[in-house]
């Protein structure tokens, strides 16, 4: 942990060609073994965190389902506030903590839609959730674990930001190939290998066709 922030792990599955998933379509790389295991991980999480665009196109739950074990508290960015009620996030939300995080920009109607619902709503950032300050928030709410589940835009904020501790990645034995497809960090590039941060790879585990890859920073 650096300073007052949670630890960040991000947890992903990606195919050989390095993409999480496909714009517009929901599919599913991981194995049921491979689902065990990130439930296992969420549930010894404080917290999970994703992005608005995962929730609109993949409506997830983000609960611990297949092992026995505590949900963590759920936090959606959401920059305008545009989550849908009937969003199983929010359909869940008096069973399950939920955190939504938006911006300044947030108009007064969506504001006030949020705040009649069962949730936590934290405003943080002017035009868009300033996820620095965000985790400072959470820290002193005692978040000192937190999930990252997000997409590739997410992930490439935190990972510009430094604020990735821990990446527990899946290889999967597929290829998705260029196009319509969202890379692990979406829109990151290094113009030389010396800019890329040193990762030091922990652990290595083979299960079936899949290899979980631990790296940390």
């Amino acid at each position: 942990m650096v300073g007052s922030k949670p630890k960040i792990t991000l947890s992903a599955a990606i195919t050989l060609d390095g993409k999480i998933g496909l714009k517009n379509k929901h599919i599913v790389l991981s194995s049921k073994s491979d689902k065990i295991r990130v439930h296992k991980l969420r549930s010894k999480s404080d917290a999970i965190l994703v992005g608005k665009n995962t929730v609109q196109q993949d409506d997830p739950l983000l609960t611990v389902r297949y092992v026995k074990g505590k949900n963590p508290i759920r936090i959606i960015l959401d920059s305008n506030g545009t989550i849908k009620n009937d969003s199983r996030i929010i359909k869940t939300s008096k069973l399950v903590p939920t955190i939504i995080v938006v911006s300044e920009i947030i108009t007064k109607s969506n504001l006030n839609r949020l705040r009649k619902l069962p949730i936590d709503v934290i405003i943080c950032g002017k035009n868009q959730v300033n996820i620095t300050k965000l985790l400072s928030i959470l820290s002193k709410k005692r978040i000192k674990t937190i999930l990252l589940e997000g997409g590739g835009t997410l992930n490439r904020s935190f990972l510009k930001k430094n604020l990735i501790d821990e990446m527990i990645i899946t290889l999967t034995p597929y290829i998705l190939g260029p196009q319509n497809t969202i890379n692990l960090f979406e829109g990151m590039s290094f113009p030389s290998l010396k800019m890329q941060l040193p990762l030091k790879l922990k652990n290595v585990q083979k299960h079936g066709n899949e290899i979980i890859l631990n790296y940390k920073f």
